[in-house]
């Protein structure tokens, strides 16, 4: 989950199926009962419609508050963390950074920076379309040393300067869940 929307889904699922919720958030549910076999299939099957997964081992579950830790900075964070980007990590998740870097890059085929940086771009895309701030506002917002740093790695990653981006007509920005 990772979004509003996709929590409101899950809590309409559940109440499908007759399931209490303690708390619905981005990546995680805490159910009142413990799901029989059919239950847990039922749900799963609920949720793959409408594009989510039900996910239960541990691995699985660690990548998806890793990404959502990393969401939630780069789209509602005010102010970068206080410490380095690994050490925060370790302290949100209590794992050490290195075995949580192996896990996303053996799984998601990129490195957690560099998944951080396209989470950035793609933000910056959204940032780009509004048009509600300009170019260094931007860079500010999105926690950049400079307007050429923001700059310079959108160009790497797109192709393109954002102020060529921004006068594009066909914007395609890709969903979070496909970063």
């Amino acid at each position: 989950m990772v979004s509003d929307r996709c929590k409101m889904i899950v809590k309409s699922e559940l109440l499908k199926l007759g399931l209490h919720y303690v708390m619905v958030d981005i990546g995680e549910v805490e159910i009142m009962e413990t799901l029989s076999a059919e239950q847990q299939e039922n749900l799963n099957s609920n949720l793959r419609k409408t594009g989510l997964l039900l996910i239960s081992d541990k691995k699985s579950i660690l990548l998806e508050k890793i990404k959502n830790i990393i969401i939630d900075l780069v789209y509602y964070a005010e102010k970068p963390p206080k410490t380095n980007f690994s050490d925060y990590l370790s302290e949100k998740l209590n794992y050490d950074y290195t075995y949580m870097a192996n896990l996303f890059s053996e799984t998601q085929n990129t490195s957690i920076e560099q998944y951080i940086i396209n989470l950035k771009i793609e933000r910056v895309k959204e940032l780009l379309i509004y048009d509600e701030l300009n170019l260094t506002e931007i860079a500010y917002k999105m926690h950049y040393s400079s307007l050429s740093h923001l700059s310079s790695q959108f160009k790497k990653i797109t192709g393109l300067t954002p102020s060529y981006y921004k006068r594009l007509r066909n914007n395609r920005r890709k969903p979070i869940e496909n970063v």
